[in-house]
């Protein structure tokens, strides 16, 4: 009996320890998460935490908290059981209406790929002027996303009407910490633990605050309260008429009329900007005119929306088109009758400064008639300005005439082009007021180039060879004999030229060179080298170098030749040697330089040529043989192109050769030749050495002996087995070239021509292998010839065998 008792006791406690565990649980539940208070012994047991709430209110040994914030890692879960995505929040109907959203950006990104529709008065616009106007304010909504992003970090206004579904995260601290988040459920109502509820529908988002801190304050003491806002509650509105993306949309609750037709992506091509609607409750509760807040900012007519409202896009009322000088151009919708001109090119920003207002065309469409449509002209002044337009119409308004009423221009080889105005009685003398005005920029700059401050090594930016070259070209030559007049004739539009001496303009500003200008005159002023004039009034600068008394830069006159010259350069030396002289002109260099070019290119040519006719040749091979080929040929096109590269970059000196007598020693038998601006004349010492280069045992530069012949120099250089010995040529010193085609048969034809001091001696190689490049230069006869042609000497030969 003891035992059973015992038993039954055991059980008994076990039972009632279950029950107090589960009170104890089901109070833990009723604070959600609210920590229960430190709870001392007492005979009647455990004190169950309302009594414990109730016994120790505003005891500051009994500290209470109230939190239900998401932990780390926890917010997306806890969103989610509240209703709420990571993006943002849904409307409660979850996956399916994330689903639908999902569907509608497909939908959107599939209608993006393809070009914007256009309407029928676009259309219009294009096939009669060439282009695709845009509807003024589609730009707008060009970027428009397809769906609604609810606003998140937004401010909440204070005026904002809190609602079911808005989320407000309620913090306070002193005799009661308070960390919590509630939503406002569908009974306008939010239950904070041991605080009770609190309602708050209708309640202002900047009231919340006060009236949550009065409902904690009525039982905690002492407590300061900070209320914000999180997520906000989604609506649905509906767009409806000519939209882009007409349908139903989730928005958020501070959404205005813009935000939403906006998302919406605005009206189409045919709907209207100017009366869009808001429909609530079978009313109409706002009108809108994009117009005026796209063109001017002005939003007063944009309100707030409301759950389950309706915004109206209607058709257009109509369509005219602003072209021409407008600061933009586009199709403008009509809002009523009684829009003018005026009105139009307000919302067009206006005309810019480039437009003439004293003219402007508009283009009138009226199917009444035969002929619907004409054109009127009218100035965009008073009257014009108040004109009414209607739908269809097209307004042009032109450009300014960029024209001078009272300017005359002076150009060429000035100082500085200038468009100066006109005064009554003005003259040549008045737009150049003295002859530093045709001092060109370029020769300034010239000038200034001559020297370098601050460099005490080197005072000059021009190298010592350069120096002498650029003497007397410091100012640009004017043509002094010839100017002219250009003067149009405004009654026939015809151009008559007067020409004048610019220099009697300044030596006697009284005479008749001195024209009198009119409004619209273009003076031009040339130099020498825009018009050429005549020798002897050129500028003559020519260079002399070498063995003569005075070396240096000379100006010379109309006639003068090259005994001239050397005159004035004292003479010669004792140490010239004539046979040697050499005569440089720039034009000539010029000439041979494109020479040289042409000759390359048909070296290039011929080249291809060849290679074609090899290439075919190899698909006639097989096996090794045609392996071994190709590579050959590639080898060889390879040396080809490596030569031919180097022919291009041969620069031709622009030597005239003489021909002289080789043993002919006086200057007075050079040629009568008349010099011209940048000639250079080298009268070299005579040279020691015979250069003799090519198919050679040893090239060297042997000494000069008097009697001395070619074949006596190739013996002491001595020739190489593929030596072609028929075929050698003798470079003189005088920039000719001696062959062997005029001389005798022995050795080779040219082995007995007299070698004179600093000649050169060129051993071509036998041609084996049949390149394009071999046969371009298979005989020396080539060589001489291209030689001769460039005024190349033995540099060039070198660069080429290199």
């Amino acid at each position: 009996m003891f035992k059973f008792t015992k038993s039954f006791m055991a059980v008994a406690l076990a039972v009632a320890s279950i029950g107090a565990s589960a009170q104890t649980s089901a109070n833990k539940a009723d604070l959600f998460g609210q920590d229960l208070p430190s709870q001392s012994s007492t005979d009647n047991g455990a004190t169950t935490a309302p009594a414990a709430a109730g016994a120790n209110l505003g005891a500051a040994s009994a500290r209470r908290t109230i939190n239900n914030a998401p932990q780390a890692g926890q917010g997306a879960a806890a969103a989610a059981a509240r209703g709420l995505s990571p993006a943002g929040r849904g409307n409660g109907n979850g996956n399916g209406v994330r689903d639908d959203m999902a569907r509608q950006a497909l939908s959107d990104r599939q209608k993006a790929e393809k070009l914007p529709e256009l309407s029928e008065f676009q259309k219009f616009i294009l096939d009669n002027t060439g282009r695709e106007l845009p509807i003024f304010g589609a730009e707008f909504f060009a970027n428009a996303q397809s769906t609604f992003t609810p606003i998140a970090n937004s401010p909440v206004p204070s005026d904002y009407p809190l609602g079911p579904g808005d989320e407000l995260m309620i913090r306070g601290w002193g005799t009661i910490d308070i960390d919590y988040h509630a939503t406002v459920d569908r009974n306008g109502t939010i239950n904070i633990p041991t605080v009770g509820t609190v309602v708050l529908a209708g309640v202002k988002a900047g009231d919340a605050e006060n009236v949550i801190r009065a409902a904690i304050a009525r039982l905690y003491k002492g407590v300061t309260v900070n209320v914000t806002f999180g997520q906000l509650r989604a609506m649905t509105v509906y767009v409806v008429g000519q939209a882009n993306r007409p349908g139903t949309y989730t928005v958020s609750s501070v959404s205005t009329l813009v935000t939403a037709l906006f998302a919406s992506g605005g009206p189409n091509a045919n709907g209207s900007m100017r009366r869009v609607q808001v429909k609530r409750g079978g009313k109409v509760a706002a009108e809108l005119d994009m117009y005026s807040f796209i063109a001017k900012g002005d939003k007063s007519a944009d309100i707030k929306l409301l759950d389950g409202d309706t915004i109206y896009i209607p058709p257009a009322g109509g369509f005219v088109a602003l072209v021409g000088k407008v600061n933009s151009p586009a199709v403008y919708e009509l809002k009523s009758g009684s829009e003018t001109v005026e009105s139009m090119l307000d919302y067009a920003g206006g005309l810019p400064v480039v437009a003439d207002p004293r003219r402007a065309f508009l283009e009138r469409i009226d199917p009444n008639k035969n002929r619907p449509r004409s054109v009127e002209e009218f100035a965009l002044t008073g009257e014009g300005l108040k004109r009414s337009l209607k739908n269809g119409d097209v307004l042009n308004v032109t450009s300014i005439t960029p024209e001078f009423s009272n300017a005359v221009v002076l150009r060429g080889n000035v100082d500085q082009p200038v468009r100066a105005p006109f005064k009554q009685g003005m003259r040549i003398t008045d737009l150049i007021p003295s002859r530093e005005y045709l001092i060109t920029r370029d020769s300034v700059k010239r000038q200034n180039n001559a020297i370098v401050t601050g460099n005490d090594e080197r005072d000059t930016t021009e190298n010592a060879t350069s120096i002498a070259a650029r003497i007397g070209g410091l100012i640009d030559a004017i043509n002094w004999d010839y100017a002219v007049v250009e003067r149009v004739n405004r009654s026939d539009l015809s151009v008559q030229l007067i020409p004048f001496n610019l220099g009697n303009v300044f030596t006697n500003p009284a005479g008749p060179d001195n024209l009198q200008l009119q409004p619209g005159d273009t003076v031009t002023i040339f130099s020498q080298d825009d018009v050429a004039v005549p020798v002897d009034k050129r500028q003559v600068f020519v260079r002399i170098e070498g063995e003569v008394k005075v070396p240096g830069v000379y100006q010379m006159t109309a006639g003068d030749t090259l005994q001239t010259l050397i005159a004035k350069a004292g003479g010669t030396t004792s140490n010239a040697y004539m046979f040697g002289t050499a005569f440089f002109r720039e034009e000539v260099r010029k000439e041979q330089q494109i020479n040289l070019q042409r000759a390359a290119d048909r070296l290039e040519a011929q080249m291809r040529s060849e290679e074609s006719s090899q290439a075919a040749n190899l698909r006639a091979m097989s096996g090794a043989d045609a392996a071994a080929a190709a590579e050959q040929l590639e080898a060889a096109r390879r040396v080809a192109q490596e030569r031919v590269a180097r022919f291009r970059r041969l620069q031709p000196t622009g030597r005239i050769a003489f021909g002289l007598d080789p043993n002919d020693r006086s200057f007075a038998h050079l040629p009568q030749v008349s010099l011209k601006n940048g000639d250079r004349l080298v009268v070299p010492s005579k040279p020691a050495f015979v250069h003799v280069f090519g198919a050679v045992n040893v090239e060297a530069s042997p000494l000069w002996k008097p009697n001395t012949r070619i074949s006596d120099y190739l013996k002491m250089a001595g020739t190489t087995a593929d030596a072609d010995v028929d075929n050698v040529f003798l470079m003189r010193v005088d920039g000719t070239v001696v062959s062997g085609e005029s001389q005798g048969w022995f050795f080779g034809k040219i082995g007995g021509v007299e070698v004179m001091p600093g000649d050169t001696i060129v051993v071509p190689e036998k041609f084996d292998r049949q390149t394009a490049w071999t046969k371009f230069t298979q005989g020396a006869r080539e060589w001489t010839q291209i030689l001769a042609n460039f005024g190349l000497g033995a540099a060039a030969i070198k660069t080429l065998r290199d």
